[in-house]
């Protein structure tokens, strides 16, 4: 029966049915070429993107509903309407403007955070290598469509439903789609309609490649796929907030209780003093509007987000927020070598063969470039694995080329790589023979070796001889591979297993040198000195690893060294008093690295930690924060990870960490400048009573003073740059509370002297008599907040040393809002709306004066903080909520 092209609605055909010769003809594709990129282009068009259903994105109208469905907004508008009951309609259309203006400011804030999350979701998409035009590209999984033809290799997701055209050794783990725990052996053959699971000639979206290699045809894309089935069924989630939003969400609830209980005590003692029940009313509602402090939380993520764009300008891509907030308390690395810390650019450096020669013999070339995985890309050069890369090109230098070999010597089969096996297998047929060729770890591939080959030669295996030039070469900071190979009688069934990895012989060993970074030596002398200790954790050779720490500078005098199995071998109590000295950890599994790093967390850890294998998901899903490489890693390791280095590179952990640090003292600073304004505001309007004075603020005081002062400023402190001592001093505790190290203590009396200069300015102004008594003390209330906001924008370094133009959102916000505050006492629109009287010039500069006594107190503070004998704060009195 001839076959139809189908070009619409693929997933109608029940292709794992079908023969995948078929499956290519109706799909009008070809396994060896791909479609061609105009095609591929037309059918995305047709088909659509290949996404999956999921939580639509935050549409402006949203954003905009957000901001009217809020405390802040219900207090603003309960305001309005007790002026307007009042007659005031001048201050219900004031408190109508401030309410559009916090609504205007609260999206423009939200949509900026959106904005940038968007940006990073992206750049974080995962990716699909393809064959189009018969060359192997990397696409976006978004684009693949029905009929691209995928390239798998282990570690990769499953980026669309897929017949499978080749499978050797092929198992795909399918718990995310069926349950079952055991990764299932694939097949090309067609199946009847069975199950899902039984499905042995489809690989389907969302499951992982365990091991072996396959090819498949993309059959559905998107929503129909298996798993996009299920996925429209699913609720639409909701982006859960990060640890640091809960704190403070919690916090702001406890203080607009405070905030609430002062309200009622200035409406009583206002009362009580014969003020008017309307006027009070609507001044415990601005004062309520005051103490809220709802932004905390929104301020939190702009301030994560605008930090996880700055981290992803410098190649570290963050993939959850949360991350972003513990990497400032990171005290515990644990690296990769490869393309971390090392360029990841292999280069032949030695060749040796068991009669002690240092030129390569014909068999040991030929085997080095079958016993390969590196493909040619589209200019004609190797792609893969840089070891795999740097061995092919070894190989082609002595005129011994893969595909011209596999012409002659057609591999039929593999074994492939594993981090438990370190070790790898290629079979070929040789007439009647099969040709197994073994290249992997030496302590892995010696022991299965029985003889050796050189330039014709045949023998017993020296295995001592082997041995020393393996420790010889590993001394050099060199990685050394082992390859052997032999023949056997090529069996009729063609399933050949590890059953071939014995009595083999040995052709030689193969030497590679990995470059270090040249940035790597700085950035872990930054680690170093910001109390940070660093665990180079390798799969390679003891004496190999040791020689490249100590090129770095990791390893000193009284550091230790220690292999996987050597760690594995030590009980909880013992590998306790290692950690400290510990410095790498070498020939190392998957299970001890997740063992190190649950072993770091034990201690105290807050670790991060780098891998790129499949093998490697459980130690980063584990870690604090785990990191996964952009450009080797796998699928996996990135879908697990919480950051990933877009350039493997172990410098950019150092700057992201750098960056997380920053982001958590821009909070702090956020939250000193918020809460002992607000602070300020309401001990003015409580104690005002007390002292025998009017209230010294109008309603409408209070709202502006909220909108002006706690607004641009308070944001723009999200801009500031690092402090200089930012990696010098040691990783904040993981048990740290927000306001530790004299947060709270700050907010306490800088609050105070903010209230004890508004009411001292507006008692002494009105006992001289001054009609504008309110005024001086509206303006002073304003003027001492954007004076604190200049003064902490660091903790210890004073503002003449920082300047006022290194954080210039900030001076733009501060210079904005005194011109405001100026427009407000000046212009007579203005002065009618805000009930203010013009100043004289000397009335002017006393509250210019008194107000920047609050710079002057902070600086006071900061030069004590710098004073070395001044003991540390005493941690807040309170619980993380």
């Amino acid at each position: 029966m001839q076959a139809t092209p189908v070009q619409a609605t693929p997933t109608e055909t029940l292709w794992h049915t079908l023969p995948a010769d078929e499956v290519a003809t109706r799909l009008t594709t070809s396994p060896a070429s791909g479609l061609a990129p105009g095609e591929a282009a037309r059918r995305l068009v047709e088909h659509g993107r290949n996404e999956l259903p999921g939580a639509p994105r935050r549409s402006l109208l949203s954003i905009l509903v957000a901001q009217l469905a809020n405390v802040m907004t219900a207090l603003l508008l309960a305001a309005a309407v007790v002026a307007v009951l009042m007659g005031e309609t001048g201050d219900a259309a004031t408190i109508a403007v401030i309410l559009v203006l916090n609504t205007v400011l609260g999206f423009t804030q939200e949509h900026r955070a959106e904005r940038a999350l968007e940006r990073l979701r992206d750049m974080s998409g995962p990716r699909a290598r393809v064959r189009r035009e018969g060359r192997p590209e990397t696409v976006p999984i978004e684009e693949l469509v029905p009929g691209d033809v995928v390239l798998l290799e282990p570690g990769a997701i499953v980026p669309a439903d897929l017949r499978l055209v080749e499978a050797p050794q092929l198992r795909l783990d399918e718990s995310a789609l069926t349950g079952e725990s055991e990764a299932v052996l694939k097949a090309t053959d067609p199946t009847d309609d069975v199950a899902v699971a039984d499905r042995t000639g489809m690989a389907f979206r969302g499951t992982v490649v365990a091991t072996g290699r396959g090819t498949g045809i993309v059959t559905a894309t998107g929503a129909d796929t298996e798993v996009g089935r299920i996925a429209t069924l699913l609720a639409r989630g909701v982006r859960p907030a990060t640890p640091l939003q809960r704190r403070l969400d919690v916090l702001g609830r406890k203080l607009a209780l405070a905030g609430a209980v002062t309200c009622v005590l200035v409406l009583i003692m206002g009362l009580a003093r014969g003020e008017p029940w309307n006027a009070m009313l609507l001044t415990a509602l601005s004062l309520a509007v005051a103490a809220i402090p709802e932004a905390l939380p929104a301020v939190v993520t702009i301030a994560l987000a605008l930090g996880a764009r700055r981290m992803a300008r410098r190649h570290a891509l963050v993939r959850r927020l949360t991350a972003a907030e513990t990497l400032g308390s990171v005290n515990a690395i644990c690296t990769d070598k490869t393309g971390t810390l090392t360029e990841n650019r292999m280069q032949m450096d030695a060749w040796w063969t068991p009669d002690g020669g240092t030129t390569p013999s014909e068999e040991l070339v030929r085997a080095v470039a079958l016993c390969n995985d590196a493909t040619t890309g589209a200019h004609g050069a190797s792609d893969g694995d840089p070891t795999e890369v740097a061995l092919a090109a070894a190989a082609a230098e002595r005129g011994a080329r893969r595909h011209e070999l596999e012409a002659v010597l057609p591999r039929i089969g593999e074994v492939p790589f594993s981090a438990a096996r370190a070790r790898m297998t290629t079979l070929h047929a040789d007439g009647d023979q099969l040709l197994v060729v073994t290249k992997g770890a030496p302590e892995r591939v010696l022991p299965l070796c029985t003889r050796f080959a050189a330039w014709g030669q045949a023998g017993a295996l020296d295995n001592a001889a082997a041995s020393r030039e393996m420790e010889r070469l590993a001394g050099l900071g060199r990685r050394v591979l082992a390859v052997a190979q032999r023949h056997v009688p090529r069996p009729a069934s063609g399933a050949v297993g590890e059953d071939v990895e014995h009595e083999l012989t040995l052709v030689g060993l193969v030497a590679l040198r990995d470059p270090p970074r040249p940035e790597v030596r700085e950035a872990l002398a930054t680690c170093r000195s910001a109390g940070i200790p660093v665990v180079m954790v390798t799969g390679d050779h003891p004496r190999t690893a040791e020689a490249i720490a100590a090129d770095l500078d990791l390893l000193r005098a009284e550091d230790r060294i220690l292999t996987g199995a050597e760690l594995s071998a030590l009980d909880e109590t013992a590998l306790d008093r290692v950690l400290p000295s510990l410095r790498v950890l070498a020939r190392c599994a998957p299970a001890e690295k997740l063992r190190l790093v649950e072993a770091l967390q034990r201690q105290g850890g807050i670790v991060a930690m780098t891998g790129d294998g499949v093998n490697d998901a459980p130690a980063l899903k584990r870690a604090d924060v785990g990191v996964a490489m952009g450009r080797a890693g796998t699928d996996v390791a990135r879908e697990t990870a919480d950051l990933v280095l877009m350039d493997d590179n172990f410098a950019t952990i150092v700057a992201a960490v750098r960056e997380g640090r920053r982001i958590y003292d821009n909070v702090r600073r956020f939250v000193r400048y918020i809460l002992a304004g607000n602070l300020g505001e309401l001990l003015t309007m409580l104690l005002a009573p007390l002292v025998g004075l009017p209230l010294p603020l109008l309603p409408i005081h209070v709202l502006w003073v909220n909108l002006v002062t706690d607004g641009l400023p308070a944001l723009a402190l999200a801009f500031e740059r690092a402090e200089p001592d930012v990696m010098t001093r040691p990783p904040r505790p993981a048990t740290e509370h927000l306001f530790a190290r004299g947060l709270w203590q700050h907010v306490l009396w800088v609050g105070a002297l903010i209230g004890a200069l508004t009411l001292g300015t507006a008692a002494w102004s009105r006992a001289r008599g001054d009609a504008n008594w309110r005024t001086m003390a509206f303006t002073v209330l304003a003027f001492a907040q954007m004076w604190h906001a200049l003064a902490i924008r660091s903790e210890r370094t004073s503002l003449l040393r920082q300047g006022l133009t290194s954080n210039p959102p900030l001076l733009g916000a501060v210079l904005l809002t005194l011109g405001l505050q100026v427009a407000v006492v000046y212009l007579p629109p203005l002065q009618r709306v805000l009930k203010t009287t013009p100043l004289a010039p000397a009335q002017f500069a006393l509250c210019i004066a008194v107000s920047g006594l609050v710079l002057v107190a902070v600086e006071i503070e900061k030069w004590l903080r710098r004073a070395p004998a001044l003991p540390a704060a005493p941690a807040m009195p309170v619980r993380d909520g």
